[in-house]
């Protein structure tokens, strides 16, 4: 039966007797019948066969030539082939781009070396039309799977370079292992769609058909394939990982630690202990803070004291501040200043960072820092101040006295400026 029945409609060359070679459009040389139906494969080898041997009569010593340079190019080819392989492979380390580029070159299939030797010495020695044919045809068959080879290794080697170093997370495996897949079979299809056009199938249909069908299984499958999608951009953007503590839609939201980022949820383990399940889809749609991003962490602490504390000793209290955050190994000083004139109460604001990730390392320093301040401010007769009303008395001699002390508020604070500064 024909090698290709009816693949197309083609003219009748005028003035071609029957069984003579007519060129279709995309099959180049192949003989066909004067209707441009391919010739049965049996009348396409007696056809072949005669225009070899009717070659090889008249032009012989360009025939052995033509072979000789073939076999010489295609191992010519080889030996590229395995020059790169080896040259790649002295400074190659995992993940980088040389890596892809080896893996690339080591999907170069022999068959294509071959019909590329076949196709340049055809072209140089102008072989007969059916067996020129022949070799075209071939070519771009070895063309079009030698490129769907190429594009999917390339692909495969770029999404295991970004799942380096997750060999051992087995949610990182099952995404490589669907990307694979899906890089597959859309390589493939696209190969077979370029590969009928070019043998000159008229693939309209086809394409129109494969479009049609995707729409459909798309808007059938809307909500498993979004989350899909989803699950690959989070394990391979990785905006968080398993492990991590997240919040999740915003300050008012879901704070949980991450322990599972599957394909269709993601799975937080809350701080009250229950399991919070989230379509992944739903995920990113919302605001997500991760706090295992952490390198420092910053530290505000308001401080009020009390209207009745003398100036000199206000002057006094940001250099006192950051000479006990100074203290501390693991803090580092930004700035103290008076803030505002507050309704009961002089406001001064602290500012430092914390050089560690940890929560707790954070809260322990602030805790440490807290009591020293009290400590000092003790040491220097300076007083927080607290919401309350204080009513204010006078002496016989007119000087407000402090309820809080027999002596007049003017001497005691008198008092607490001689304590010594210990700089």
């Amino acid at each position: 039966m024909p090698l290709f029945e009816h693949i197309m409609d083609s003219p009748v060359a005028a003035g071609k007797e029957p069984g003579s070679s007519i060129t279709l459009p995309g099959l180049p040389g192949l003989p066909a019948d004067e209707n441009g139906d391919l010739l049965s494969l049996p009348q396409q080898a007696e056809e072949l066969t005669r225009e070899v041997f009717d070659w090889l009569k008249t032009d012989s010593l360009g025939a052995l030539a033509g072979v000789a340079i073939g076999v010489a190019l295609y191992f010519a080819f080889v030996v590229l082939r395995g020059w790169f392989r080896r040259r790649l492979s002295r400074h190659v380390h995992f993940g980088d781009w040389g890596w892809v580029a080896l893996r690339v070159v080591s999907r170069t299939r022999s068959f294509f070396l071959v019909m590329a030797s076949a196709i340049i010495v055809a072209k140089m020695f102008e072989a007969p039309s059916t067996l020129f044919g022949l070799v075209r045809f071939l070519f771009t068959i070895g063309a079009a799977v030698q490129g769907a080879f190429w594009a999917r290794e390339f692909l495969v080697a770029l999404v295991e370079r970004k799942a380096a170093g997750h060999e051992a997370d087995s949610t990182m495996s099952s995404a490589v292992g669907v990307l694979t897949v899906l890089i597959n079979v859309i390589v493939w299809a696209i190969t077979a769609i370029i590969l009928l056009d070019n043998l000159g199938v008229n693939v309209t249909g086809l394409v129109a058909g494969l479009g049609i069908g995707g729409i459909a299984i798309g808007l059938a499958a809307q909500g498993i394939f979004s989350d899909l999608f989803a699950a690959l951009s989070i394990l391979l953007d990785q905006p968080f990982k398993r492990g991590d503590a997240i919040q999740v839609g915003g300050p008012q939201g879901v704070i949980g630690v991450v322990e599972h980022i599957g394909l269709k949820t993601t799975r937080l383990r809350a701080l009250s202990g229950e399991i919070v399940v989230l379509s992944n889809a739903n995920l990113l749609n919302q605001q997500i803070n991760n706090f295992a991003a952490f390198e420092q962490r910053r530290v505000a602490m308001n401080l009020g004291v009390t209207y009745q504390t003398p100036a000199d000793l206000l002057a006094r209290i940001p250099d006192e501040l950051r000479r006990i955050v100074e203290s501390r190994e693991l803090c580092r000083f930004d700035r103290a200043h008076f803030i505002q004139f507050g309704a009961f109460s002089l406001d001064y604001e602290l500012i430092f960072f914390v050089e560690a990730a940890g929560i707790v390392d954070m809260m322990n320093e602030r805790q440490t820092i807290g009591l020293a301040i009290m400590q000092r401010f003790a040491e220097l007769g300076i007083d927080f101040a607290y919401p309350t009303q204080v009513e204010m008395l006078a002496g016989p001699d007119g000087q407000v006295i402090d309820p809080r002390s027999e002596a007049p508020l003017g001497k005691r604070a008198a008092r607490a400026s001689k304590v010594p500064d210990p700089s």
